[in-house]
This record gives C-alpha cells, sequence and structure tokens, in this order.
C-alpha cells in the first residue's frame, strides 16, 4: 500500500509544481505587465505549498516504508529519497521569499535590458546570489559552494572537473577557431540579413519543427517571449517560445528548432514517470544534449539543407533568389565572435559558457562584486573572443538565467554539446539511422533517442545513460573531431 500511497503524494506535488509552472509560462507569454506584483505572491505559494508538502513527515514515513515490487519502483524510491533529503535543507519560509525575489527580479531584468541599464538590474542580482550562498550553505557542501548548485542541474557533478573539462576543450577549440578567422568567409553572409516576416519565420520553423522533428499541436504549443525557453506541465503539454526578428532569421529558426529538442525530450520520458520526480529529464547536460542535437548536429547540417532549402524558397522567395542549398549550408554555419551567446556558433558557443562559469565562482566567492560584473564580463569578452560589447543590453544583461537565480545553470549547455555528439555517433552505428539521417529524415533516430535516452527520464544518473547509450564516459572528444571535421570542410582549412 505504501508505494501507491507514495506515488498519489508524489501526483499531488507534480500537480502543484504544474500549475506554478503553467503562471510562469503565461507570465512570459500572455500576462498583462500590470500583474506582475501579484504574480510574484502566486508562485510564492505555489512554490511554498509544494516544498511543503514534499518535505512533510510524511513523505519520509512511505519513502521508510516503501517495499518496490520492480526495478522502476527501486529508482522512484531512491530518486525521490534524494530530492527530499535535500529539499528537506530549506525552509518552506525560504523556498517562498526566493521564488518571490525571482519574481520581482524577472521583471527588473526585462526592464533593465530594454533600457540597456544594468543599475536596474543590480540590486536584484545581488539578492539572487545571496540566495545562492545562502542555498549552497543549506544544502551542504565538501570543496565549493558552487558544487551544491551544480548538482541540483548536473547531479554529480562538481565544479573542479568543469574546470577540468572547459579548460581541455578551450585549449583544443581555440587553434581551430583562429585557423577560421584567418581563413576568411566562407558564403556571402548578407542572405542572413535578408528581410523575413516574422509569419513567414514562423511557419516554415514550425513545418520542420513538425515534419522532421515530430512537435506535433496536439501535445506541443509555439508562442512568443522575451528569451525563448521550453516548458511542460505533462509529457503531453509542452510549451516552447521563440522570438522572431525579421532582419536575422537564424535567431528564430534555430531558437525554435533548439527548444524543440528540449520538448521532444520530455514527450519521451516514459509514461510510467508521469507526475513523479522522475518524470523529466535526466540533467540539464543530457537535455541541452537534445536541444543542441535539432538545432546544430542536424538543422546546421548539408542533408538538412539540401532537403529543406526549396521549402524555405517557397516561403520566403526573397531569401532563398540566388542561392542554393549548399550556399545557405556555409552561411548558416558562418563562425564569428559575436556578443550574443544563443547567437553564437558552434566554435565560439562554448567560450560564452566559460565565462558565464568563471563569472559565477568569482561572484558566488565574494571576490567580484555585482556592481562590477558589467566591466569584468566587457573584459573577459575581450580576452575570450575579442570583442567587447557596445551596451549592457549585449553584453552582461543579455541572458534570463540569473534573474531566475539559476547559478549553477550555465556549464550544462557545454556538457550538453559534448554528448550531442557522442550520442549522435552512437546512434549512427545503426546503418539504417545513418542512412536517413543522409536524407534529413529523423524517425529512425528520434526512436533511438527516445529508447535510448528519453525513456528513462531521471531513473538513470548522467553517468549511467551515457555510457549505457553510448559505451564510454562523456568525453570531449567526439565534440572536437566533429567541429575539425565539419569547418575544416566549409572553410577549406586544408
Amino acid at each position: 500500500m505504501s508505494m501507491n500511497e507514495l506515488r498519489q503524494l508524489l501526483g499531488q506535488v507534480s500537480d502543484l509544481n504544474a500549475a506554478e509552472a503553467l503562471m510562469s509560462w503565461d507570465q512570459e507569454t500572455q500576462m498583462p505587465p500590470a500583474a506582475a506584483p501579484v504574480r510574484g505572491q502566486q508562485l510564492a505559494t505555489l512554490a511554498g505549498l509544494g516544498h511543503t508538502m514534499f518535505t512533510a513527515p510524511r513523505l519520509g514515513e512511505l519513502l521508510d516504508a516503501a517495499q518496490p515490487g520492480s526495478d522502476a519502483d527501486r529508482r522512484l524510491v531512491t530518486v525521490t529519497r534524494r530530492d527530499y533529503e535535500r529539499a528537506g535543507r530549506l525552509p518552506t519560509e525560504f523556498v517562498e521569499a526566493r521564488t518571490l525575489a525571482q519574481s520581482e527580479a524577472h521583471h527588473a531584468w526585462v526592464a533593465a535590458r530594454s533600457a540597456s541599464d544594468f543599475q536596474l538590474f543590480a540590486p536584484h542580482l545581488e539578492r539572487m546570489m545571496d540566495f545562492a550562498r545562502r542555498t549552497a550553505d543549506l544544502i551542504g557542501y565538501q570543496d565549493h559552494p558552487y558544487d551544491a548548485l551544480l548538482d541540483e542541474y548536473e547531479p554529480g557533478m562538481r565544479a573542479a572537473e568543469v574546470r577540468s573539462v572547459f579548460a581541455d576543450l578551450r585549449d583544443r577549440t581555440l587553434p581551430l577557431l583562429r585557423r577560421i578567422t584567418a581563413a576568411g568567409d566562407a558564403a556571402d553572409y548578407t542572405v542572413l540579413r535578408r528581410p523575413f516576416s516574422a509569419a513567414a519565420q514562423r511557419e516554415f520553423s514550425l513545418k520542420v519543427a513538425r515534419e522532421a522533428f515530430g512537435l506535433l499541436p496536439d501535445f506541443a504549443r509555439l508562442d512568443v517571449s522575451a528569451h525563448p525557453f521550453q516548458i511542460n506541465f505533462s509529457r503531453n503539454d509542452l510549451r516552447i517560445t521563440t522570438r522572431f526578428d525579421e532582419t536575422y532569421f537564424p535567431m528564430s529558426l534555430f531558437g525554435t528548432w533548439h527548444e524543440t529538442g528540449h520538448a521532444m525530450y520530455e514527450h519521451g520520458v516514459g509514461a510510467e514517470w508521469e507526475r513523479t520526480p522522475l518524470g523529466r529529464g535526466a540533467s540539464l547536460g543530457v537535455h541541452e544534449s537534445q536541444s543542441r542535437m535539432f538545432e546544430n548536429l542536424l538543422a546546421r547540417s548539408r542533408p538538412f539543407w539540401q532537403r529543406y532549402f526549396p521549402e524555405l524558397a517557397a516561403v520566403a522567395p526573397e531569401v532563398a533568389q540566388g542561392q542554393d542549398a549548399e550556399s545557405m549550408y556555409r552561411a548558416v554555419n558562418r563562425v564569428r565572435p559575436d556578443l550574443i551567446r544563443v547567437e553564437a556558433d558552434e566554435v565560439t558557443y562554448n567560450f560564452h559558457i566559460m565565462l558565464r562559469f568563471e563569472l559565477e565562482l568569482s561572484l558566488l566567492e565574494g571576490t567580484l562584486q555585482v556592481r562590477d560584473l558589467p566591466e569584468a564580463w566587457n573584459a573577459r569578452m575581450q580576452e575570450f573572443l575579442g570583442i567587447t560589447p557596445p551596451d549592457d543590453a549585449h553584453g552582461v544583461l543579455q541572458d534570463v538565467h540569473w534573474s531566475a537565480g539559476l547559478i549553477g545553470y550555465f556549464p550544462t549547455y557545454t556538457l550538453g554539446n559534448l554528448l550531442s555528439v557522442q550520442l549522435l555517433d552512437a546512434a549512427r552505428q545503426d546503418p539504417a539511422i545513418e542512412a536517413e539521417v543522409q536524407q534529413a529524415e529523423y524517425g529512425l533516430l528520434r526512436e533511438w533517442l527516445v529508447t535510448n535516452v528519453h525513456q528513462y527520464g531521471r531513473s538513470l544518473t548522467p553517468v549511467e545513460l551515457t555510457v549505457q547509450a553510448t559505451g564510454r564516459p562523456l568525453s570531449a572528444d567526439s565534440y572536437v573531431q566533429y567541429l575539425e571535421q565539419k569547418y575544416t570542410d566549409i572553410y577549406r582549412l586544408d
């Protein structure tokens, strides 16, 4: 009986979390601006109720009394106990206060970004960093407070490991970036700035998302937000957002396909994990491997543009005029140090993550003050990529994460990049999958991902899932080899 009661209680907690997520999605997409103060209180109430229910002694009693009758039950108890013990270290009033502060910080960030004025956001970021330090202290850690925060998003990963991975990746990709920069242009990049209406962008990106990637309208929808994201309230209720620039179409196209990758991961999680703590992706790094696979490894591939260039020409003939599949493939794979992370190419993207990781460590340690963050940001941009932001909106204010208190989140983007190639390489060992991928057909690949990644939800750790799916632990080797081969060809570096 205890397993049934455990699942019932976990389902109720899940429902409260889904209600909070729905209000959060509405806040980003539909809510009138004047509703912001009350919405913050509403979100705090729901967060507090969910936390109180999840950390109540009754849940601990049910976990202690549980007699798992299957491997699925055993994994449910194991993961739930880990979450229960972690959550129990955070007082409910702390969770409510943090949630309210996050809502207030988000709206301050939107205003500051619009005005390109960091000082409007600085007091809120100071509060978010204070909450992050207090969270780390409450959770506990051995080596560095960052470890307690990173573990929320990438279980088992530590700051020291991230430092090592980043140092290795920087050493192995910086020479490639320098060779590419010296090579000059590989295509006519002005095509990326041709007028392309938002309506036409939406039509084309959704056609691909549905036809190629499986994002069907009966379980998913697309809306507009200041910063693209994916959120879901069940495996069959998925919301993705994008943003449009009618003079730079890659923003919406690749942003939409990126979020589609996230959504399809959630859709593929096994139904047995619905309304339990296991009913979502294994980690944010694994999640990012799916979004980056769809966005980059597939949608920026030569076979993809050979198949979908005629579709693009049909919906936006003025964009396609004078172009062909090969020229478009080369254009959308332009490598150039850029100010904006979400628009960064595959070669420079990880340098954006390294920058944020280093700044987060310094802020958390107190060796960098929030008031000095814009200057530190600009200095590292110059050091890493050789460019300096002209204003705060194109620099320190470009990401939504810090306003949401997501400290420790950014490293998962690079971990996802590495895993995306390792997973795709493993899938393509199947000749049938390889043949389809070469034709920009992804049905068998999607089935492979559901079977080897998606269905497990959080029932496997990131390490277990990676080794089981690819036969080896996570490594930068496949990713670096992919970059070398792809961009040596595009830029004719031989």
